[in-house]
């Protein structure tokens, strides 16, 4: 019998052609309603190999259901919804996306902050509601970003290709990281800062950190009164790093002045949220790599290694380098 293989969403038939001519392919057929856990673990029990989303819970009830499981292929460079000891304890290679969506995301990361500064969204509301009735000094007056400290934290790809936007506009480059990254203090003439100096003294706090044990509930009520009261905040990495009801407190209390969201402790939001209350906050449904191209990319990113993997061959981006001892 050929390999199955399931995938959690509605996928275009011509980027996962490849996986038909080798293998059986099921698929979830829906594009925004996420596989429910049942039918997840239901498929694992038969699959091969998964293709799945960041939204999707791989947990140890799924893994350890695969009897026959090889691959997961996670379509995101974040694998926090993966449980990769129990993948590698039960001998399943794990993979995701990165590289290929690094500069969308920085694109994206980079316009939430403009978005957020100029009070972009804000202003092209107030005149789709008509009520832009003449020029004004200070008429939906933002805040400038050439020549300000924009303050990284998470120096990895994204953030080195946020480094190097933040250069062009002649901005002071701090940045905080697990290790220091010399080539890209080089490029961009970015400064190493421990987390309190890069938060007390940067007017944009851009967070581009992984989600783990560590960076988990990294930003709360005490960080954002080190800020700057000028200061904005930026999360494009994930919605767990920061206590929202923190960053509420410090918004509404004029702590801070403004905040710029892809990402949430719980997705989707929805309109009751108490941070979309606030007029200096701007929300987006966690679109960070969501160009055709980008998306394009890491769907046939998690194609190949679901290939390579059922194929007998090492993929491209394995995470758990362990499973190479099991195979």
């Amino acid at each position: 019998m050929r390999p199955y293989v399931y995938i959690t969403r509605k996928l275009s038939d011509t980027v996962i052609a490849p996986l038909r001519q080798k293998f059986t392919v099921n698929m979830w057929g829906h594009e925004e309603i996420p596989v429910p856990k049942d039918v997840l673990q239901s498929e694992a029990k038969k699959a091969d190999g998964l293709l799945t989303m960041l939204t999707d819970a791989v947990d140890e009830s799924v893994l350890s259901a695969g009897q026959q499981l090889k691959v997961v292929a996670n379509m995101a460079v974040g694998y926090d919804n993966v449980d990769i000891q129990a993948a590698s304890r039960e001998g399943i290679a794990v993979c995701n996306t990165p590289d290929v969506l690094t500069d969308s995301t920085a694109d994206l990361t980079f316009a939430l902050l403009m978005a957020t500064a100029r009070r972009i969204v804000e202003a092209a509301q107030f005149v789709k509601e008509d009520r832009w009735k003449s020029w004004s000094p200070f008429l939906l007056a933002g805040h400038d970003i050439h020549h300000k400290t924009i303050g990284i934290v998470g120096m990895g790809k994204i953030g080195a290709a946020v480094a190097r936007r933040a250069a062009g506009f002649e901005m002071n480059i701090l940045y905080h990281n697990r290790t220091r990254k010399t080539e890209i203090e080089e490029k961009t003439g970015a400064v190493y800062a421990s987390f309190d100096e890069l938060v007390e003294q940067a007017d944009f706090i851009v967070c581009l950190t992984p989600l783990t044990s560590e960076t988990r509930n990294m930003f709360t009520r005490n960080i954002f009164q080190k800020m700057k009261r000028t200061a904005i905040f930026i999360n494009a990495s994930r919605g767990p790093v920061v206590n929202e009801q923190d960053l509420f407190a410090a918004l509404a209390a004029g702590e801070i002045a403004g905040s710029g969201l892809d990402v949430f402790e719980q997705e989707p939001i929805h309109s009751e949220h108490p941070l979309l209350t606030l007029p200096n906050v701007v929300a987006l449904p966690h679109i960070g790599s969501s160009t055709i191209e980008t998306r394009t990319a890491m769907m046939k990113l998690c194609v190949d290694n679901i290939e390579a993997v059922l194929t007998g061959k090492r993929p491209k981006t394995l995470i758990n380098k362990e499973w190479l001892q099991k195979v």
